[in-house]
C-alpha cells in the first residue's frame, strides 16, 4: 500500500485513541501550561485542593481525608486525566478557603476528636513520615527550608503529617501532629490593571495545643493560644499538639499574601531548582562525551578495518585464492538462514519498534513544552496514547521480518505481537495493584481505570496491529543479498572471548554507561516524589543510546562472522538488550542506598515495577540494535562479489 494510504490510517487510529481517550477517563479542558494563566482580583476567592499523602519510605499513596483532617460540607473529586488516576493522585476540594490579598490570623477550620483508630492511623502515617500535599491555582504546596550549609533556602513539596519528640526531661517519645498551617501566598501584580496572579504557594506547619475561653462556639470561638486581637500569633510549637485517642485537636490557618518580583512563565522554577543540589552538570555533559569518544573510536576502527576486507575479498581472482581466504564471506550461505525460534523475535523487534516510537514521540512532544510538570499526569496520558497508536508500527515491523523468514500464518505472529509484551506487562501490573489495593492506598487504580485500560488495549492497539500486519505482511518479503545454503555449515570452535553469554554481557555494559548517570535523575523523580523536567537533555542521552546501541552491536556482530559464526540473529538482539541486566542491577543498588524502604510491599512494588521497566529497556536496545545488524550485514554481504 502507498504512504498516503498509511496516513490515512494513522489519522484514523489518532481519532479513534482520543475519542477512547477521552471516554475512558474525563479530564480538565486542555490548555498549554505556560500560555493560560489565571488573573485575581482583590478579595476574589482562592480555592485550595488536597492531593494524596505520599512518603518516600513507603510509596504507598492514601487520600487526604483518610486521616481525621477538616472535611468541607461536601467532598468533591476534581476532574481528572488518566495519568493522575494512575500516578495516584486523588485531588479534592478542601475547607481552606483564602481571599486575594485578603491576610487572616488565627482561623477555626474545625475541631476533632479522634478515636483509638484514628490516633493509630496518625501514628503511622508520622512515623512513616507522610507529606501533605496541597494545591492552589495549580501550584503545589511547599515548605522553605533554610540550608545552613549553603546560606540558601530549599523548597520541600508538601508538609510532614507531624513529628516524633519528646518532651523536657522525658524519655519517651510522643506523637504530634501540624495542626497549625501558616500559609503564605506570592504573587505577581500588574501595575496598571491591579489584577494578580498567583507565583508562589508556601506553608510553614506547627503543632499548637490550642486552649479556649468558655463554652465551644464553632469559629468563633476565642483561642487563647492564637488570638489575632491581642496579638498573639503562633510562632512556633512550645506547646504542641499531642496525638491520642480521646484527646481534641483544633485545627487552625494563618494566611499572608506577599507581592514578588517572579513572573508567572517562571513560577515553576522554585519547583525545578529544589533539586539543584542534586545535579551535577559537569559529571552529566563529561560522562555523555566520554561515551561519544569512545562510540567514535569505535565506529573509525570498525569502517577502516571493514573497507580493507571489501577490497581485498573483491579484488581476490582465482578460486584457490577465495578457498585459502577465512572470515566473514565464508558463511555468505548461511548468514541469512532463518534463526530458532524466528517468530519470537520477530514479536520481540515489532515491541521494541512500538516502544522506539512510544519514547520518540512523547519526548519530542515534552521538548517542546507540551508535558511540563505542571500538567499533572501529562506525561503519563501521553505515554498511553503513543503507545496504543504505535501498534500500526509494531505490527508491520513483525509481520515484514515474518514474511521474509517463510512465514505464511500472519494472523498469528500478530495476535502473538498484540498480547506478548502487553499482556506480560497487564499481569505483573494488576499484581502490584491487588497488594496495594491490599494496604488500602490511593494509589490502587479503581476498577473503572482499569476497564478503561484494557479497551485501549483490546479495542484500538490490538486492531491498529492488524492493520499493521496486514499492511507489512501485503509489501514484498525482503530479499536476502545472497542464496542460503541447503546444508547448515558447521560453526567452528570459538575462543573463550567469543562465548555467546561473554559477547552479551560484554556489549551491554557501553549502552547502560550511556543513560546511567540520567537513569539517577529519572529513579528520584519517580521514587523521591521530585519534579524530572530536562527533557532536552534526555532526549540528547536517547540518541547517544540509539548510536552507542547500534554501535556495540555492529562490532561484536563483526567479530562473531569473522569467527565464522553465523549465529547472529538472536546474539545481536541479547548484546545491545543485556544492559537492561545492568539496569535492574543499578535500581537494585539505588533501593539499598538511596530510598528509606523498610515495609515488604513497599519492596516488592519497587522491584516489580523495576523489573517491567527493565523487560521494556532490554526490548527497546535489542531492537535497536538488531536493526543496525541488520542493515549491517546485509550491507557488507551486497558489497562483495560472490561466485
Amino acid at each position: 500500500m502507498r504512504p498516503p494510504a498509511m496516513l490515512r490510517w494513522a489519522a484514523v487510529a489518532l481519532a479513534l485513541a482520543a475519542a477512547a481517550l477521552l471516554a475512558a477517563a474525563p479530564a480538565a479542558a486542555f490548555y498549554l501550561p505556560g500560555v493560560a494563566p489565571n488573573d485575581f482580583q482583590k478579595k476574589d476567592q482562592l480555592l485550595v485542593k488536597v492531593n494524596k499523602l505520599t512518603s518516600t519510605k513507603t510509596q504507598l499513596p492514601y487520600s487526604y481525608y483518610s486521616l481525621p483532617f477538616c472535611k468541607p460540607d461536601t467532598i468533591v473529586d476534581s476532574a481528572e486525566n488518566l495519568g493522575e488516576v494512575l500516578r495516584g493522585d486523588r485531588i479534592e476540594n478542601s475547607p481552606y478557603v483564602f481571599e486575594m490579598r485578603e491576610p487572616k490570623m488565627c482561623q477555626i477550620v474545625c475541631r476533632a476528636s479522634i478515636d483509638d483508630k484514628q490516633a493509630k492511623e496518625l501514628k503511622e502515617k508520622i512515623e512513616d513520615e507522610y507529606r501533605v500535599n496541597m494545591i492552589l491555582d495549580n501550584l503545589p504546596l511547599v515548605v522553605p527550608i533554610a540550608r545552613q550549609d549553603r546560606d540558601a533556602i530549599v523548597y520541600q513539596g508538601g508538609y510532614h503529617v507531624g513529628v516524633k519528640g519528646q518532651y523536657a526531661g522525658s524519655k519517651d517519645e510522643k506523637f504530634f501532629i501540624h495542626n497549625h498551617l501558616t500559609f503564605l501566598v506570592k504573587y505577581h501584580k500588574d501595575e496598571t490593571t491591579e489584577l494578580s496572579r498567583i507565583v508562589g504557594f508556601e506553608v510553614k506547619p506547627f503543632s499548637i495545643n490550642h486552649q479556649f475561653e468558655g463554652q465551644w462556639n464553632d469559629k468563633n470561638t476565642r483561642l487563647i493560644t492564637c488570638d489575632p486581637h491581642a496579638s498573639k500569633l503562633v510562632t512556633n510549637s512550645d506547646t504542641p499538639q499531642e496525638v491520642e485517642s480521646g484527646k481534641e485537636i483544633i485545627f487552625t490557618y494563618d494566611v499572608g499574601f506577599e507581592e514578588s518580583d517572579v513572573k508567572w512563565a517562571s513560577r515553576w522554577d522554585t519547583y525545578l531548582l529544589m533539586t539543584d543540589d542534586q545535579i551535577h552538570w559537569f559529571s552529566i555533559v563529561n560522562s555523555l562525551m566520554i561515551v561519544l569518544f569512545l562510540s567514535g573510536m569505535v565506529a573509525m576502527i570498525m569502517l577502516r578495518t571493514l573497507y580493507r576486507d571489501i577490497s581485498r575479498y573483491n579484488q581476490l581472482e582465482t578460486e584457490e585464492e577465495a578457498q585459502e581466504e577465512t572470515g566473514w564471506k565464508l558463511v555468505h550461505g548461511d548468514v541469512f538462514r532463518p534463526p530458532v525460534n524466528s517468530d519470537l523475535l520477530c514479536v520481540c523487534v515489532g515491541t521494541g519498534v512500538q516502544f522506539f516510537g512510544m519514547l520518540l514521540v512523547t519526548m519530542i512532544f515534552a521538548v517542546l513544552g507540551f508535558l511540563s510538570p505542571s500538567n499533572r499526569g501529562g506525561l503519563m496520558t501521553a505515554m498511553l496514547l503513543t503507545w496504543v497508536l504505535m501498534g500500526l508500527f509494531a505490527g508491520y515491523a513483525s509481520s515484514r521480518f515474518y514474511k521474509m523468514f517463510k512465514g505464511s500464518e500472519w494472523k498469528s505472529i500478530t495476535l502473538r505481537t498484540a498480547f506478548l509484551f502487553p499482556g506480560i506487562a497487564f499481569g505483573i501490573f494488576f499484581i502490584l495493584n491487588a497488594l496495594i489495593w491490599g494496604e488500602k492506598s490511593s494509589g490502587a487504580v479503581p476498577f473503572t481505570t482499569m476497564f478503561a485500560l484494557v479497551l485501549l488495549w483490546f479495542g484500538i492497539s490490538v486492531p491498529l496491529v492488524f492493520v499493521g500486519s496486514y499492511l507489512g505482511f501485503k509489501q514484498p518479503a525482503i530479499e536476502a543479498p545472497v542464496k542460503t545454503n541447503k546444508i547448515p555449515r558447521q560453526v567452528p570452535e570459538q575462543a573463550w572471548y567469543m562465548n555467546p553469554a561473554f559477547t552479551v554481557l560484554i556489549g551491554g555494559i557501553l549502552p547502560f554507561g550511556a543513560v546511567f548517570i540520567e537513569l539517577f535523575f529519572i529513579l528520584t523523580s519517580i521514587w523521591l516524589h521530585q519534579f524530572y523536567y530536562i527533557f532536552g537533555f534526555l532526549f540528547l542521552v536517547f540518541i547517544i543510546l540509539i548510536i552507542t546501541c547500534a554501535e556495540i552491536t555492529i562490532v561484536l556482530c563483526y567479530f562473531q562472522l569473522c569467527s565464522e559464526d553465523y549465529n547472529w540473529w538472536w546474539r545481536s538482539y541479547l548484546t545491545s538488550g543485556s544492559s537492561a541486566i545492568y539496569l535492574f542491577l543499578y535500581a537494585g543498588f539505588y533501593f539499598f542506598t538511596k530510598l528509606q524502604i523498610t515495609k515488604l510491599v513497599s519492596g516488592i512494588l519497587y522491584f516489580g515495577y523495576m523489573l517491567l521497566a527493565s523487560f521494556a529497556f532490554c526490548v527497546l536496545t535489542g531492537t535497536i540494535g538488531f536493526c543496525a545488524c541488520f542493515w549491517f550485514t546485509r550491507l557488507i554481504y551486497s558489497s562483495v562479489k560472490i561466485d
